[in-house]
């Protein structure tokens, strides 16, 4: 099942995937045009992972890590399907990446890899935009490069993790203005979602709808205002999202 959080009609709703449309908990069913799109859950802790893809790691002229490289992201950083993200008229280096995202189920500590899946509720598309030009260095990524408000779209959907038999398996894509950019596959991965939530939840709790976003493939491309960017993932759908100036915002 794909579930997604809308506002319709000035209200947050539950909504569910009906053919090309949503149906809410009422049952009416409406167009996904209709609605404004949120974030498919409330984000708890959400743990980002930096050169978790070695292609990637080696784009960026580092070795991929001995082991994971995380940090954390503000709940203030996330919008949903169809969003505008505010790109700062003074970066130079602004990039997409797409992003695998495991939302977690249910609490859980010292969670082995081999129950690792149990803990999965299931899975969506994130865009954790980076704008490198306030990066301190590759291994401590700062406020400013990774936690600015707007720069992660997320969603459209959460999709179950029954529907999704090997999220280590799935194709991932980004379209700039039509173009190809980005294209890899989950099986890159260096450390993998089961790898992941051990190693996380050997330190600290793992709650409901906490998030991993786990790492992007190569093929980075810089991004600038009215440019739309389209982040794909097998078996979750398109993640849609528009870069607008910070001239706006002010």
């Amino acid at each position: 099942m794909k579930r997604a959080r809308v506002v319709v009609d000035g209200a947050i709703h539950e909504a569910v995937k009906h053919g090309e449309q949503l149906q809410l908990p009422s049952g009416r069913i409406v167009a996904t045009k209709e609605v404004q799109w949120l974030p498919p859950v409330v984000p708890g802790t959400v743990f980002a992972l930096g050169l978790n893809y070695a292609d990637h790691a080696k784009e960026l002229a580092f070795q991929a890590p001995e082991e994971p490289l995380v940090f954390l992201k503000g709940p203030n950083t996330f919008i949903g399907h169809h969003g505008k993200t505010v790109r700062p008229d003074e970066a130079e280096h602004m990039h997409y990446e797409c992003e695998l995202a495991v939302i977690i189920g249910k609490q859980g500590k010292n969670i082995p890899r081999s129950k690792a899946y149990d803990y999965v509720a299931g899975y969506t598309i994130a865009n954790d935009y980076a704008i490198r030009d306030y990066l301190e260095n590759y291994y401590r990524p700062n406020l400013r490069v990774k936690s600015r408000d707007t720069c992660t779209p997320i969603g459209p959907y959460l999709v179950d993790a029954s529907d999704i038999p090997d999220p280590m398996n799935l194709t991932l894509k980004t379209t700039v203005n039509g173009t190809v950019t980005q294209s890899g596959t989950t099986e890159d991965m260096v450390f993998s979602v089961p790898v992941l939530i051990e190693y996380l939840s050997s330190f600290m709790t793992l709650n409901k709808n906490d998030i991993i976003l786990t790492g992007t493939p190569e093929g980075l491309a810089k991004v600038y205002e009215g440019d739309h960017v389209i982040t794909e993932i097998e078996g979750l759908g398109q993640l849609h999202n528009t870069i607008i100036s910070d001239r706006l915002e002010r």
